[in-house]
C-alpha cells in the first residue's frame, strides 16, 4: 500500500529540519572540544613506596628539585651505609633521593624505609651524572652540581648523616613482627636472670678470613680481643648475657668460653640473608662488633656501648687509602687493638 500523495510535501521540510540539527550538533561540540581538551596520557612514571616489602605503586613525580640515586652493592651494612649517605646528601643539596629496585628488595622486608623507587625503566631513560664517593665526609659533597646524580662507591660513615641521626634511626626502624621476633628471643634467654644485659656479639669471618691477610695487610677478630670485650662487660654488668651471632659460628663454638653459662649461639649465619641476625643483635643493650659494616650499624643502632676491634691493619696497608677508622667508629666507642703478631711473623 503507498502513502497518501498528502504526505509528500510534508516529507522535504522534516529532512531538511533533520539535517540542520545534525549540523548544529556538530558545530557545539566541536566548539566543547576546544574549551575542554582531552587531557594526555602521561610518560611512564617512577614505582614509590613506603617502605612496604611489596611491590611499589607507579606514581608520577615532581622533578623539579631533581632526582638523585645511589649505587645498590654489597650486603646488608653496605646497603645501608648507602642509603643513609644518599639520604643524607640528597637532603644538604636540595635535592629529591630515590633508591634503585635492587636496594628496596634488601632493606624493605626489615626496616620502614621511606625513599621512594625508582623504576628501572626509568632509571635506564635518564642521563645521570656518576659522582664517586669517599668513605668519609668531604666539605665538597655539600656543593654537588647536578641535577640528576647518581652517587656511587660504598659509603659508610657516620660522618655522612650522624647531623641526622634521629631521622636515620627512625628510617632504620624495624617492622613490628621482626621486633616481636627479636624480643622473644631475648626474653628466652632471660632464664631466672632479674637485671639482665643484653651484649650483641657479631664475629664476622667468611672471605674476610683470606682477605684481611692476603690483600688488606690485615688480621680478623681473634680468641683473645672476644675474651677482653667480653670481661669489660662482665666487670661492670650484675648479669649480662652474651648473643653471638656469626658467619663462622663453627669457630665460634671452638673459640668463645662458654663455661659461665651466659653465652648464646644464635642466628642462622646466612649472609644471604642476615635480617634475623641483625634484629637480634640490634635489640641487645650494647654491642661486641669485630670488623665490617654489619657491625658497624649495628652499634649505630643499639646506641649503647660498643667495643670494636682497632689497630687490625698494619701500617702500610691499601686498606687505610680507602678506609678511616676515625670515620667509620663513633669518638665514644671503646676500641682494642689487635693481635699483629701474625702478619708480622708470616703464620
Amino acid at each position: 500500500m503507498t502513502a497518501p500523495d498528502s504526505w509528500v510535501p510534508f516529507r522535504l521540510p522534516l529532512q531538511l529540519s533533520l539535517y540542520l540539527l545534525v549540523i548544529m550538533t556538530l558545530s557545539i561540540f566541536l566548539h566543547l572540544s576546544n574549551w575542554f581538551p582531552t587531557a594526555r596520557p602521561r610518560r611512564p612514571s617512577l614505582n614509590a613506596t613506603k617502605g612496604s616489602p611489596a611491590t611499589p605503586p607507579t606514581t608520577t613525580p615532581a622533578t623539579e628539585r631533581g632526582m638523585w640515586t645511589v649505587n645498590s652493592i654489597g650486603r646488608l651494612g653496605n646497603q645501608m651505609g648507602e642509603y643513609a649517605t644518599l639520604y643524607a646528601l640528597a637532603k644538604m643539596n636540595g635535592r629529591q633521593a630515590y633508591i634503585l629496585p635492587q636496594m628496596h628488595q634488601q632493606l624493605a622486608p626489615v626496616f620502614r624505609i621511606t625513599l621512594p623507587v625508582i623504576s628501572n625503566d626509568v632509571v635506564r631513560s635518564i642521563p645521570w651524572r656518576n659522582y664517586g664517593l669517599h668513605d668519609w665526609m668531604l666539605e665538597e659533597y655539600r656543593h654537588i652540581k647536578g641535577k640528576y646524580v647518581r652517587l656511587t662507591g660504598y659509603p659508610c660513615s657516620w660522618t655522612f648523616y650522624h647531623h641526622l641521626r634521629q631521622e636515620i634511626l627512625q628510617e632504620f626502624s624495624f617492622h613490628d613482627h621482626i621486633k616481636e621476633e627479636a624480643n622473644r628471643y631475648l626474653a628466652g634467654m632471660r632464664g631466672q636472670r632479674r637485671n639482665v644485659t643484653y651484649v650483641g656479639v657479631h664475629v664476622r669471618r667468611g672471605d674476610y678470613v683470606r682477605v684481611m691477610p692476603q690483600i688488606w695487610k690485615g688480621v680478623v677478630a681473634d680468641k683473645a680481643y672476644l675474651e677482653k670485650a667480653m670481661g669489660y662487660f662482665r666487670a661492670k654488668y650484675q648479669e649480662p648475657v652474651f648473643v653471638v651471632t656469626s658467619n663462622g659460628m663453627e669457630w665460634c663454638r671452638e673459640n668463645i668460653n662458654t663455661s659461665r653459662g651466659d653465652v648464646y649461639f644464635s642466628g642462622d649465619g646466612k649472609e644471604s640473608s642476615p635480617g634475623r641476625d641483625f634484629a637480634l643483635l640490634a635489640h641487645c643493650n650494647h654491642t661486641i662488633m669485630t670488623i665490617g659494616t654489619f657491625g658497624i650499624w649495628v652499634g649505630y643502632l643499639v646506641g649503647g656501648e660498643t667495643i670494636y676491634l682497632a689497630n687490625y691493619t698494619l701500617p702500610d696497608s691499601p686498606f687505610l687509602r680507602v678506609f678511616k677508622p676515625k670515620a667509620a667508629f663513633l669518638p665514644e666507642w671503646i676500641g682494642i687493638d689487635a693481635d699483629l703478631s701474625p702478619l708480622r711473623s708470616g703464620t
